[in-house]
């Protein structure tokens, strides 16, 4: 029998607008009340992660960043809530209660009563990715499905912003409008390559029965195996999903014209670069610095950081790293479009 052999062809998706909610009040790593807890090389670990102040909003839960975040995108774009065809929100790692649906409560709050909701997660903050292929998958199988909204929300699971050794965690809305391509879009999700170990599904965890919030820590099991065996495999595994996802769209590293990723530390973007041999956008340290870790966010924090610098023209194909100490890994290719800079705000 004979198989015909077909290049690979994904389906882009056009990000329409995209924003941020980023709360003004910002606090100094070094004056984190957890720190006082800290001594010796715990304390100096969490000090030299390269974030000198996070985002906080203690009055706001993860729905009202990713409800503030929607809000902002659908005005910009002149958009309904009643046209979305779906609205896809990035669970929280803690939502304020259980059984109750944070999803149909953000469809409630923004009026988008025809559309299709539900929540993915479960991968830290490559959980974007599947929020994605979701997305891709709605537009391309029903031509009439309206425009996509993808949503999160982040704060950090326990009281405690710093997550030993990782990273200190900040608050962030953030919201992507998702439609099929077009010649004016911005932004355009060209690709997405996504690959999970489930060896270290509890890698990091937080014992919350029976347990008062105030000693609630997010603790990791193993930290010679997150340091050494899982930095080994993200090694491993960064490096063979860029070739992937550059080879199933015929281009080379040379086609690309920059790179962003995740803000964990000043050493997690330092491996980043080493493992693939790049630089990272500027945009990368520098929100890394002002407002920590914002979990699924950050990568397209990034992207729209550099574009509104200018760091990425019309024209320009980024890749988007992703990576979570659940053992997930991510990369997106993106291409610029006409008219980046008003379509997103930062």
């Amino acid at each position: 029998m004979n198989v015909e052999q077909t290049s690979h062809t994904a389906a882009p998706v056009a990000v329409d607008a995209a924003g941020w909610h980023l709360p003004d009040r910002t606090r100094a790593v070094a004056d984190l009340p957890e720190l006082a807890e800290l001594a010796g090389a715990d304390r100096r670990t969490c000090l030299n992660l390269g974030i000198d102040t996070v985002a906080v909003d203690d009055d706001l839960t993860a729905t009202d960043l990713a409800e503030r975040a929607a809000r902002a995108v659908l005005a910009r774009a002149g958009a309904r809530a009643a046209s979305l065809g779906a609205l896809i929100l990035v669970e929280s790692r803690a939502p304020e209660t259980l059984v109750s649906s944070d999803a149909t409560r953000l469809q409630h709050a923004l009026g988008a009563d025809a559309a299709t909701v539900f929540t993915v997660g479960g991968l830290g903050c490559v959980s974007v990715a599947p929020a994605l292929l979701a997305a891709r998958g709605l537009l391309a199988a029903d031509p009439d499905l309206g425009p996509v909204l993808v949503v999160h929300g982040s704060k950090p699971a326990a009281k405690t912003r710093y997550r030993h050794p990782v990273t200190v965690n900040g608050d962030s809305g953030q919201a992507l409008l998702l439609g099929r391509p077009h010649p004016a879009a911005p932004v355009r999700i060209l690709d997405l390559v996504q690959r999970t170990n489930g060896r270290y599904w509890d890698l990091f965890r937080l014992e919350y029965r029976d347990r008062p919030t105030d000693r609630w820590r997010e603790e990791c099991r193993d930290l010679p195996e997150y340091s050494f065996r899982l930095a080994m495999e993200s090694r491993h595994r960064l490096s063979g999903l860029v070739d992937e996802l550059l080879a199933r769209n015929d281009l080379t590293r040379a086609d690309i014209a920059g790179y962003a990723s995740q803000n964990l530390s000043a050493g997690g973007l330092a491996f980043t670069e080493e493992t693939l041999d790049i630089g990272l956008l500027p945009s990368c340290r520098d929100n890394l610095r002002r407002f920590g870790h914002l979990g699924p966010n950050d990568v397209f924090l990034n992207l729209y950081t550099a574009l509104a610098r200018e760091d990425l023209v019309e024209g320009d194909r980024a890749v988007l790293v992703n990576v979570s100490p659940v053992a997930a890994w991510s990369v997106l290719l993106v291409e610029i479009g006409p008219q980046h800079g008003r379509e997103g705000t930062v």
